[in-house]
């Protein structure tokens, strides 16, 4: 099991301390804004023992991430392979939630850019992929600080009802920057 860090931030293993945190996040209107839903209790603690288990058998995934220098929780940052259908599947995705209050500090940034380093350094990947919906500027954004491309390849969210207006989401790409053209 891989463990990051970054000069303010702990990239580790889920704990059951982050379960009610997690789930306080996830009904939290202005971190799920660009979701379909907020989570209920059970839906978060689903999702991160999802988590959990995807790292302990992969050895990575969507990390917990806490503050280094309380060990506070603060979200979640790391790649991720999906297991529904996309148009650009097989894939391995780069994700992140952080709670409201710990926005705008650059920790998603650093974050990020950690799990791009280990994805491309350790797990060797030609490319990672990240994707929202259209109408969600901050994680476009913060995909665009990572060096990412829009590719122009607007696609309909598999999990995400048909005319729904979250439906239509953008696919951002970074190829590995030590393969050849």
């Amino acid at each position: 099991m891989t463990t990051l860090t970054t000069e303010r931030l702990i990239m580790r293993q889920w704990q059951a301390t982050d379960f009610p945190a997690y789930a306080k996040i996830n009904q939290n209107p202005e971190v799920m804004e660009f979701y379909p839903s907020m989570l209920t209790p059970e839906e978060s603690h689903a999702q991160a023992e999802k988590f959990r288990l995807q790292i302990e058998q992969k050895g990575w995934g969507f990390w917990a991430l806490s503050l280094k220098n309380d060990e506070r929780f603060i979200g979640f940052v790391g790649l991720n392979d999906p297991t529904y259908d996309l148009p650009f599947s097989p894939c391995v995705e780069i994700g992140w939630r952080i709670d409201s209050a710990f926005w705008r500090k650059g920790y998603a940034y650093e974050a990020a850019q950690k799990s791009l380093q280990f994805g491309f350094e350790v797990l060797n990947l030609e490319e990672i992929v990240s994707f929202t919906s259209t109408t969600n500027l901050k994680s476009m954004s913060l995909m665009k600080k990572l060096a990412m491309t829009d590719t122009q390849q607007n696609f309909q969210h598999p999990l995400i009802a048909d005319g729904h207006p979250l439906s239509e989401h953008v696919l951002y790409k970074i190829r590995n920057p030590a393969l050849p053209l």
